[in-house]
């Protein structure tokens, strides 16, 4: 019963998904739904953003083994990412009539930030998109009691992801986030009550937390357990904003209100949604301690306590909700992260090479992009070793160090500059490389270097860097400047920024070579 359930599932979303490529008539519809999601639509998207694999397995493993501090980048930061996106980037972003987040690179600094800002963001998303097929890969597995290998999940769950995403574009996530969505939040409420009154109802649960030391959060070491706190933090809170799929969702509400409030919502409801899995996922400590204990040893995997409490406790029914949330939760995330990276380096890499590409090549080639993007993160999720949880937040290192000051200094710092944006680029990346390659032992550094680096995510020092460079190449002599084109670029978007983009909603514009 189990199996034909998820293979109706499976079936259910393949046919929403191609449903939705019937309202593709254009890019702007594939990339942005043509600006025509309603509120409750673009909450659940903004939702369905980051609550995938890593929110029902990886962070609830984490918290297990580590408590509420060892989640502080996710959901705390992950959360915080999505409000603070909704509060002070959504607005102007929605108002400049983008159709990806490189483009506002573009017209604010020029060409070369573009490439450069556009290949880092398409490369992050490999880790964050590989966390989602590996789960994919577990939860075949574990349906099929191993007669699935994990490999052959991943596979498989790839295959059916890009099936519904590629034809229909935005579309198809946001109509298919819509139904997830509603899925994990019947399904985990319902696993999530039962069983809670198997362990002896919440306040059981939650004693049972404090009493092992499950909810302290903040840091009790010394200096440098703070920075590592506020890095692990910033990570996600910070190197999660210049991301496409994010500004995907927003960019395609209905109006401003949708745009900033949808995001804003979405983002408190994801902060208190995560913790029903968490919730559950202690809970197993008291209904099957010797199950939490096996993964927990060495050799264990933890990520495997929730599935392995639903399947050896729990009826077919709880079972078929459960895991109906969690394919709901995984597929809806990955869906819009192998859409966002794949636009971004087709409008924002190659297209500039192809001067005077239509609409219609352009969509083909974004599909094109889609099929190999699918294909690239297939293999790093089948070679990769990291937890789900870890390939999560190394996912958005080199975005903190290498995007995010540009990004904010360009938007509310009138004297930001083409310069002082490649300063922001070249110093965080290399600073964050510095520290992160003897800390995985590419090159050789002393003992010192790999211990600072394995207490601050190197990330931060990233970002540290990029702000001053950011700072420092705005204010000194310009030596690289924007060409007059792109100035002119610059100033045509301020122009059109507030005005209604009803008219533009239904073409892409061509951009400029």
């Amino acid at each position: 019963m189990l199996i034909a359930f998820v293979v109706l599932y499976l079936l259910v979303s393949i046919a929403i998904g191609l449903y939705a490529a019937t309202r593709v008539k254009n890019s702007t519809d594939y990339v942005t739904t043509g600006r025509h999601l309603p509120f409750y639509i673009t909450v659940a998207t903004v939702f369905a953003t980051w609550f995938g694999a890593e929110t029902v397995l990886g962070i609830s493993a984490t918290f297990v083994r580590e408590g509420m501090s060892g989640i502080v980048a996710d959901p705390f930061g992950s959360s915080a990412a999505l409000i603070f996106f909704g509060l002070f980037f959504a607005l102007p972003l929605y108002r400049m009539n983008l159709m990806t987040l490189g483009d506002f690179y573009r017209r604010r600094y020029g060409r070369a930030v573009e490439i450069i800002t556009s290949i880092v963001i398409t490369i992050s998303y490999l880790g964050w998109v590989a966390a989602q097929i590996s789960a994919l890969g577990l939860v075949f597995a574990v349906l099929s009691r191993g007669a699935i290998t994990p490999e052959w999940g991943m596979v498989i769950g790839t295959g059916v992801v890009l099936l519904y995403t590629l034809y229909g574009g935005m579309w198809s996530v946001a109509l298919t986030d819509f139904m997830q969505m509603s899925v994990i939040v019947i399904g985990l409420l319902y696993i999530a009550y039962a069983v809670g009154d198997m362990a002896g109802g919440v306040g059981t649960v939650v004693d049972h937390m404090a009493l092992n030391g499950k909810l302290q959060f903040l840091p009790s070491g010394g200096f440098l357990q703070w920075v590592a706190f506020i890095a692990a933090f910033s990570t996600m809170a910070l190197g999660s904003m210049p991301q496409q799929d994010v500004f995907q969702r927003v960019n395609s509400a209905r109006n401003e209100t949708g745009a900033v409030w949808g995001t804003v919502t979405g983002g408190v409801g994801y902060f208190f949604f995560a913790f029903v899995p968490l919730f559950i996922a202690y809970s197993a400590s008291i209904v099957a301690p010797d199950l939490v204990a096996t993964h927990l040893a060495e050799g264990g995997d933890s990520q495997m306590i929730l599935p392995r409490l639903v399947l050896d406790h729990m009826p077919i029914p709880a079972q078929v909700m459960f895991f109906g949330a969690l394919l709901s939760a995984i597929m809806s995330t990955a869906s819009g992260t192998l859409l966002a990276p794949s636009v971004t380096f087709s409008e924002n890499v190659l297209r500039g090479f192809m001067p005077g590409m239509n609409d219609a090549h352009f969509l083909r080639m974004t599909r094109i992009i889609v099929v190999i993007f699918t294909a690239l993160v297939l293999v790093f999720a089948l070679n990769s070793e990291a937890t789900i949880y870890q390939m999560v937040e190394q996912a958005y290192s080199v975005t903190l160090a290498m995007a995010f000051a540009p990004l904010a200094f360009g938007l509310y710092w009138k004297r930001a500059t083409n310069q002082g944006a490649i300063f922001a680029i070249v110093f965080g990346g290399l600073v964050w490389l510095a520290l992160l390659l003897p800390m995985i032992g590419w090159v050789p550094a002393p003992e010192g270097w790999v211990e600072l680096a394995k207490t601050v995510p190197p990330q931060f020092f990233g970002l540290l860097a990029s702000i001053v460079a950011m700072l420092a190449g705005s204010l000194l002599p310009q030596w690289i400047r924007t060409t007059p084109e792109l100035l002119h670029d610059h100033a045509r978007s301020h122009h059109d920024e507030g005005h209604a983009h009803a008219s533009a909603a239904t073409q892409h514009t061509p951009r400029k070579p």
